[in-house]
């Protein structure tokens, strides 16, 4: 038995150094946005959208981090729609997974969940509208200089879910 608990203390202690290595960073970015929305309203055309995102991720192990990200995006006048928009802004959070095994690049993967926020008129709906928001993605960080990484290519796949127009949980309104 003591033979066993001294094995085991031996491990403990070997093993600090390496939990020590296993710091906690901090990353902030800044992101220019395209968005090519496709609609499932009849008579509503496609769409395209510029903006812009900002995050911030929290990584407690160097492979994992927890993400937040906040992006707006400017909508315009829609094809023949009356309205003029204002613009569509997100919320979203969850883990962030980095692949460090790739020498002078680090790929990343990312599962985003939160709200989609569409200002007045946004989708010809009068008001103000709140809806599920998903982004599933990754990309790829190039280290540059001390702590400055230039992300490339950040591709997501953004989904929100907002009623059809017209059309609330009663039936047209």
């Amino acid at each position: 038995m003591r033979k066993l608990a001294c094995l085991v203390g031996l491990f403990v202690f070997t093993s600090l150094p390496a939990a020590a290595q296993e710091g906690v960073s901090k990353d902030v970015t800044v992101e220019y946005s395209y968005i090519r929305a496709n609609t499932a309203t009849p008579g509503f055309p496609n769409f395209s959208v510029n903006g812009g995102s900002a995050s911030f991720a929290y990584n407690p192990r160097r492979w994992y981090g927890l993400t937040g990200e906040f992006g707006g995006y400017h909508i315009g006048k829609i094809g023949s729609a009356s309205a003029n928009t204002t613009g569509l802004f997100t919320y979203m959070f969850g883990p962030q997974i980095y692949f460090r095994n790739f020498g002078r690049f680090m790929p990343f993967a990312q599962d985003l969940f939160g709200v989609a926020h569409s200002g007045a008129g946004t989708f010809a709906v009068p008001g103000g509208r709140n809806a599920f928001a998903m982004a599933i993605g990754g990309g790829v960080d190039f280290p540059l200089r001390g702590r400055l990484t230039l992300r490339l290519g950040p591709v997501d796949y953004l989904l929100t879910q907002f009623s059809e127009t017209g059309a609330g949980p009663h039936g047209a309104e």
